[in-house]
C-alpha cells in the first residue's frame, strides 16, 4: 500500500511543478520583432528626360580605296597593316625612273622651245622699227610675229606636259588621303600595279567621328518627331559587354541624318547618330545600343524598373505608410526605359517607394525607412548615366 501512495504523491508534485512552469512561461512578455531596415525614394510627378533605346551597327564616317594611279613595279610598303595613319603620310612607293625621265624630257623640250621663242621675239623687236621706216618688208615682220605666237602656244603646251609629268611622278609615292585606320595589303612588293585598271592597294576608314545607324519603327519615329525638344537630338552609343572585363564609357554625339522613306519590308526608317571616337576604340561593324534623347519637357511619375514586382494579381510596388509599415500598391505600367518605368495608375504623388530588401517584404511589416532619393532616385540614376540632359 505504501508504494502506490508514494507514486501518487510524486505524480501530483510533478503536475504542480509543470503547471507552475507553464504559468511562469505564459507570463513572460513576447519580444517585438525589430523593424526591417529599408531604403526608400520619394516619387514625384516631374519633368524627366526621355530617351529611346535602339539597336544599331557602326559604320565608318569615311571609307577610301587606295589605288595605284600610275603604272609600275611596287617597290616599297611604308605602313603596318591595321594601324592608324595620318593624312598625307606616305604609304607606297612605285618605281620612279620612267616618270623622272618623262619630266626631264618635258623640261628639256621647254628649254629648247624657250630659246627659239627668245630668238623669234628678238627678230620681231628688230624688224618693227625697220618696217616702220620702210626699210624692211612687212611680210617678214609678220612671219616673225607668227613664229613668236606659235612658240608662245608651244610653251603653254610644254608647261602642261611638265605639270602632268610632275603629277605622275608624285603619284609614284602613294599618300594617305585621309586620317584613319588602314586595312591589309592587297598587293605584295614586286608586282606591277596600275596596269589596265587602277589597282586597289589597300583601303582606309576614318573612325573619328563614327556613324551608328539604327532603325526606329514608324510609330517611334513619329514620337521622336512630335515630342523632340531639340532640333539636333543628343545621342549616346553603348557597346554591350557580356564578360564585364572592361568598362567603356558611352560615346556621345548627335543625330545628324534621317532617311526620307519608310522601308516597306520592315516598317522602319533609317536614322544615324554621329559620335566622337578620339581613342579609336569604337570599331566599324560593332553591334551597339543607341540611346536617343527625345524631350525633358513632359512630366511623369517614374520609378526605377527594378522596384516593380509581379505576381498573379499583376504589377505592384511596396510603399511606406503613415504607420511605418510596408504597404502593397497595385499599379498600372506606362512608358518603360532602361533606367525608369512610368506609373500611370495606383501610386500617389509624393509616395515613399521601397527600393531595397524587396524579397523580404510582406504587407503590414514594420520597416525602418532611409531616404535615398538623392542617390537612387530616377533623376540620380540618369545623372550617373550622363542622361540627365540640361538638368546635369
Amino acid at each position: 500500500m505504501k508504494r502506490p501512495l508514494i507514486v501518487m504523491l510524486t505524480a501530483i508534485m510533478l503536475s504542480l511543478s509543470v503547471a507552475g512552469f507553464c504559468k511562469d512561461k505564459k507570463a513572460a512578455p513576447v519580444p517585438e520583432k525589430p523593424a526591417l531596415p529599408v531604403e526608400v525614394i520619394v516619387v514625384k510627378k516631374e519633368p524627366i528626360p526621355i530617351w529611346l533605346e535602339f539597336t544599331g551597327k557602326t559604320e565608318a564616317s569615311k571609307r577610301v580605296e587606295i589605288r595605284a594611279r600610275v603604272t609600275g613595279v611596287l617597290e616599297r610598303v611604308l605602313f603596318k597593316e591595321g594601324t592608324l595613319v595620318k593624312k598625307g603620310e606616305p604609304l607606297f612607293e612605285i618605281e620612279k625612273d620612267r616618270y623622272i625621265d618623262d619630266l626631264n624630257q618635258a623640261q628639256a623640250k621647254r628649254k629648247r622651245d624657250q630659246a627659239t621663242l627668245d630668238l623669234a621675239t628678238a627678230n620681231v623687236k628688230r624688224f618693227e622699227p625697220l618696217v616702220a621706216e620702210g626699210l624692211a618688208p612687212r611680210l617678214t615682220l609678220e612671219e616673225y610675229q607668227a613664229k613668236r605666237n606659235e612658240l608662245l602656244a608651244t610653251l603653254e603646251a610644254n608647261n602642261a606636259v611638265i605639270r602632268t609629268a610632275k603629277l605622275n611622278l608624285s603619284y609614284t609615292t602613294v599618300r594617305a588621303p585621309i586620317s584613319g585606320r588602314i586595312s591589309r595589303l592587297n598587293v605584295d612588293i614586286g608586282n606591277i600595279v596600275g596596269f589596265g585598271e587602277k589597282t586597289v592597294l589597300t583601303s582606309m576608314v576614318a573612325d573619328d567621328p563614327m556613324y551608328a545607324y539604327f532603325r526606329p519603327t514608324e510609330e517611334e519615329y513619329q514620337i521622336i518627331s512630335k515630342f523632340a525638344s531639340k532640333k539636333m537630338l543628343d545621342a549616346r552609343v553603348r557597346v554591350p559587354s557580356q564578360l564585364n572585363l572592361i568598362k567603356r564609357e558611352p560615346f556621345t554625339g548627335t543625330v545628324d541624318f534621317t532617311d526620307n522613306r519608310i522601308d516597306s519590308m520592315t516598317g522602319t526608317i533609317t536614322m544615324r547618330a554621329v559620335v566622337t571616337n578620339p581613342e579609336h576604340q569604337l570599331l566599324e561593324g560593332t553591334f551597339v545600343y543607341a540611346d536617343i534623347f527625345v524631350t525633358d519637357q513632359r512630366s511623369f511619375l517614374m520609378v526605377p524598373p527594378n522596384v516593380v514586382l509581379e505576381d498573379q494579381q499583376g504589377s505592384f510596388i511596396y510603399t511606406v505608410n503613415e504607420k511605418n509599415q510596408a504597404q502593397r500598391v497595385n499599379i498600372n505600367r506606362g512608358f518603360e526605359g532602361r533606367n525608369y518605368l512610368e506609373i500611370t495608375k495606383g501610386l500617389a504623388d509624393g509616395a515613399q517607394v521601397i527600393v531595397s530588401a524587396l524579397t523580404k517584404l510582406r504587407p503590414e511589416m514594420t520597416v525602418s525607412a532611409k531616404d535615398v532619393t538623392a542617390t537612387k532616385g530616377v533623376m540620380a540614376i540618369l545623372k550617373k548615366a550622363g542622361m540627365a540632359g540640361e538638368k546635369e
